[in-house]
Order: structure tokens, then C-alpha cells, then sequence
């Protein structure tokens, strides 16, 4: 880790306060040692800031920083409801409206990525939307039969890998450096959440693992209504380029559009938020980059259209268990239920007292019920879970910090359309159905394959074991032949317990 890295985390955040980022943050419920840091940062705040409490530079400030950092804002974006409508508007231009790259250099990027393939794409527009990633043009694809036929080719930016990496780094070291100076942040596992984000990130600037996940989700979704993707176009996708087929839509962020359009945004905003908890509870496979940039319905059938399959999250069945019955517990005021799930799944630890934990729950779940989505301060919720996880010495879970993330961004583009949401009515039907079927028969009879499955699988793996067991023993007793010091029935006991010990370790992965 060089010095370069420390030197990058440092500037960041000079710029971010001086160009006032910190100035919207509601301290009223952090702990005190944010609210100190806080009040520290916003000492070199820009006087323009601190007189007027505009923050009108900061989206030139992100984009300056690097693509990580834009990440950031778009999510930001989608929250006026924590940072204020006008910071949010500002920040919107970082969901597709950023500066183009040099547009000589497409026809080159086409060439190196897709070789001879390049020549079936023809009349390229100009970038149709540039995000922080990549930039997306319109062309005409000619097919296999003469035909044309009206693409979208995504691609990367030039050089963007590097910024990404720099980037990375340099919030490892921020992570290193918080975990040694500040030991009460060692629970939030700043190091293994930068591991997660750099992960991430090094999927997304591979566009044929963009087109993978296309292909997959599109697999999942195959059967569902009113959320599509678009199809691939594979023998035009490479490392740095993905065609997809071009859609038509109304971008899911201009209200006045939607409305011309006769489409109905509370059931745009239901959809929304049921479709996302689908994929994230059904398939334990979902987009998480659902920023409004990234969405569209199309105004003849009203379907949700979803572009950007870059960044994905994946969670295992225990994972989407834990998110159901959270869900469900304060859907159905279970606050008693939803702290055990914290202590199972480990985000609480054991020392702590549950009675004390199902109390803090309730303290936040009981105000929220029966309010709409415009009625409450998600700044206020946050401030508040932020102070209960350092009461409880909460663990953070790094692998469900993409579902945390995309949860956020989701609930805000849904309280865009419908700021009288009621999240929770809203969740119930996806979230009871999912429980209802895990707990039917269906459910135990899918359980019980699976468990049949691994017993197979560790039945096929016996043979092989043993003779790999009995090698091993003959190999031992050719070695001490030339001076036995094992009697032979201490030999034989070896064995034999070696063949225990196998059978007993093969019934501890089948059980668990």
C-alpha cells in the first residue's frame, strides 16, 4: 500500500468538505464521536456553503474524485429525503449526464474490442447517456439474414479500470488506518466492506460478466410480469463493448412524462419495490445498481425496463431468509423475531441481551407503521440505527452490504413515484407468499432434495476416500516394514478410526 493511496484519501476529503458534503448529514441522532468528526470537517467548508447552505459544486467535486465516489452520489440521488431535493437534483447529473469521452476514440474501441464484428454496427448516435463507467451509443446491428436492426453499445471508459483501482486502494488504506485508530470501528468491518466493493467492481469493468448476469436474471424473470431486460447480442460483446437491443422507454425518473403518458405511479412504485424484493428473496440474485439512470417503463405496456446489469448482488438462502423474516417482522410487528434473527445471523452478538435488542428494534419499527413513505425522515431511522448498533455493538455483514445498498436506492425511486408508499403493505404479499412457501410443503419437500442431494454427492465421494485412506495406510506400513514398531492391531485401529472419523465428518456437512 504506497503513500500515493494515503495521499488520495486525504485529498478526497479535504474536497468533500470543503465543497460542503458534510453539511448534509443530520447529526441529531449520531453518536458523539461523529458528530465531533463532523463538526471537524465542516470547519474548512467554503464560506459560500456555510452562508447560503447550497452545496452546488459538490456533483462536480464526485466526478472529479473518481468513478468510486460517483457510485456514492447517484445513490444520494435518490435521496432527498436525506439530503435535501435540490442536492438531490444536483446529483442526479451523475446517474447519465456526465461529459462524453473523445468521440475519435470510439471507432477505434470498436475495432480492438470486436475485430472484424465491428463493421455490423452502423450508424452510431453520439453518447445517448455517460455515466462514470462507461457511455452508451445508439446503432444500427445488421443480422444474420440482412436485417437491421436498433442496438444500445455500452462502453467502458478509457482508463477507467485504473481510476477504479487507485480509488479502491485508497480506501483500503482509509479502512486500515480507521480499524487501528479507532478500535470501536473494528465491528463495522470497514476492510471486509471495501473487499465486497472491490469485487464488485472488478465484475463490473468486464462487460462480457455484464452480459452473463443479463443472461441469468433474464432466466429468473422469465415467467414474471411487468419487469423486463433487454436481450444480448453476444457476437458483438467483448471485454470493454456490450449490444444489447435498444428500448424504448420513459426514463422512470420524469414524473411529468409518466403522468402525460397515463401511467399510474402508485402502481409503477408498487411494482418497483415488489419486482426487487423477488429477485432478492426468490432468486437470491439481484441488480444492484437501481439508480433512476438505470431504469425505464415502457409507456405501452408500463413495464419496468432495467439497463446496467454491472453491479449484481448474489445472496445464499440463509441470507434470504434473514431479509424475509426481518421484512416480515415489522410487518407484522414481531420485533421479538426480528432480534433473534440478528443474533442468529451474527450482526448481534451473543454477550448482548435480546429482551434489551427487541425493545431498540420496536423504539424504531412502531413510529414507521401506518405513515406514508413522505412522513418519514430516513435521515432520522439512519441517525437512529446508527446509535443502536454502537449501543449493541452490532457486526456488520460485508456480504449483505450490496442488498443494504440497493435496498436504499430502491425504496427511494419508489418514494419518487409514490411519496404515499406504505412500504410495508407494499412488501407483505412478496415477503408472506416466499415465507408461506419455505414453510409449506413444498418448501420442506424442496429441503429435503436438497439434503438427499448432498447425502448422494457424499456417497459418490466414499469410494474414492477410502481408497485413498487404505493407499495411504499401505504406503505407512511398507515405510515401517523394515522396522515394525506398531503392533498389528494398533495398526488395524488406526484404520478403522480413520474410517470413523471420515464417515463422522461426511455426517456433520450432511446435517448442518
Amino acid at each position: 500500500m504506497g503513500l500515493s493511496a494515503y495521499f488520495r484519501l486525504v485529498r478526497a476529503g479535504y474536497v468533500l468538505a470543503r465543497e460542503g458534503a458534510f453539511s448534509i448529514i443530520n447529526t441529531h441522532d449520531l453518536p458523539p464521536g461523529m458528530r465531533f468528526g463532523v463538526a471537524a470537517a465542516r470547519l474548512i467548508e467554503r464560506r459560500a456553503v456555510r452562508r447560503t447552505g447550497r452545496v452546488e459544486r459538490l456533483t462536480r467535486a464526485l466526478n472529479r474524485l473518481g468513478p468510486t465516489y460517483v457510485k456514492f452520489g447517484q445513490t444520494l440521488a435518490t435521496r432527498p429525503d436525506i439530503v435535501g431535493a435540490d442536492i438531490a437534483e444536483d446529483l442526479s447529473a451523475l446517474q447519465d449526464r456526465m461529459d462524453p469521452f473523445d468521440p475519435a476514440l470510439v471507432p477505434v474501441l470498436l475495432s480492438e474490442a470486436l475485430g472484424n464484428k465491428a463493421e455490423g454496427l452502423r450508424d452510431l448516435s453520439a453518447p445517448i447517456a455517460a455515466a462514470s463507467i462507461a457511455q452508451v451509443h445508439q446503432a444500427q446491428l445488421t443480422v444474420a439474414n440482412g436485417q437491421s436492426r436498433k442496438v444500445a453499445v455500452k462502453m467502458l471508459r478509457p482508463g477507467v479500470a485504473h481510476r477504479f483501482m487507485a480509488d479502491i486502494e485508497s480506501y483500503y488504506a482509509g479502512a486500515r488506518l480507521v480499524e487501528k485508530l479507532v478500535s470501536a470501528t473494528r465491528r463495522l468491518k470497514p476492510t471486509e466492506i471495501v473487499a465486497t466493493l472491490d469485487h464488485s467492481a472488478r465484475l463490473e469493468l468486464d462487460l462480457r460478466l455484464e452480459a452473463a448476469s443479463i443472461s441469468e436474471f433474464a432466466e429468473n424473470i422469465e415467467n414474471d410480469e411487468g419487469f423486463v431486460i433487454p436481450e444480448i447480442h453476444w457476437e458483438h460483446t467483448a471485454q470493454n463493448v456490450l449490444t444489447t437491443a435498444w428500448i424504448e422507454g420513459i426514463p422512470i425518473r420524469n414524473l411529468a412524462a409518466l403522468d402525460a403518458a397515463g401511467l399510474d405511479r402508485k402502481t409503477l412504485a408498487t411494482n418497483l419495490l415488489q419486482s426487487f424484493l423477488k429477485h432478492a428473496i426468490r432468486d437470491g440474485f439481484f441488480h444492484a445498481d437501481m439508480h433512476p439512470g438505470n431504469l425505464f417503463i415502457d409507456p405501452i405496456t408500463g413495464n419496468i425496463v432495467a439497463v446496467d446489469f454491472g453491479i449484481m448482488g448474489r445472496i445464499n438462502k440463509a441470507e434470504r431468509r434473514f431479509l424475509a423474516d426481518i421484512l416480515y417482522g415489522f410487518i407484522s410487528r414481531d420485533y421479538q423475531m426480528v432480534a433473534r434473527r440478528h443474533f442468529d445471523i451474527g450482526y448481534v452478538p451473543d454477550n448482548q441481551s435480546i429482551e434489551d435488542f427487541a425493545l431498540a428494534i420496536r423504539s424504531i419499527g412502531e413510529p414507521l407503521h401506518g405513515r406514508k413513505a413522505s412522513d418519514i425522515s430516513m435521515a432520522r431511522v439512519l441517525g437512529q440505527l446508527f446509535a443502536i448498533t454502537d449501543l449493541f455493538d452490532m457486526q456488520t455483514r460485508p456480504e449483505l452490504v450490496l442488498l443494504q445498498k440497493s435496498m436504499v436506492l430502491v425504496e427511494g425511486v419508489a418514494r419518487a413515484l409514490d411519496p404515499d408508499l406504505n412500504i410495508w403493505t407494499t412488501a407483505e404479499p412478496v415477503v408472506g407468499a416466499w415465507l408461506r412457501h419455505e414453510e409449506g410443503p413444498i418448501g420442506k419437500i424442496e429441503d429435503a432434495r436438497a439434503a438427499l442431494e448432498i447425502i448422494a454427492d457424499s456417497a459418490r465421494r466414499v469410494p474414492v476416500l477410502l481408497r485413498q485412506a487404505e493407499a495411504v495406510m499401505l504406503d505407512y506400513h511398507a515405510q515401517r516394514q523394515a522396522r515394525p514398531t506398531i503392533a498389528p492391531w494398533m495398526g488395524k485401529s488406526l484404520f478403522w478410526g480413520l474410517m470413523v472419523l471420515l464417515l463422522a465428518l461426511i455426517w456433520r456437512v450432511v446435517t448442518v
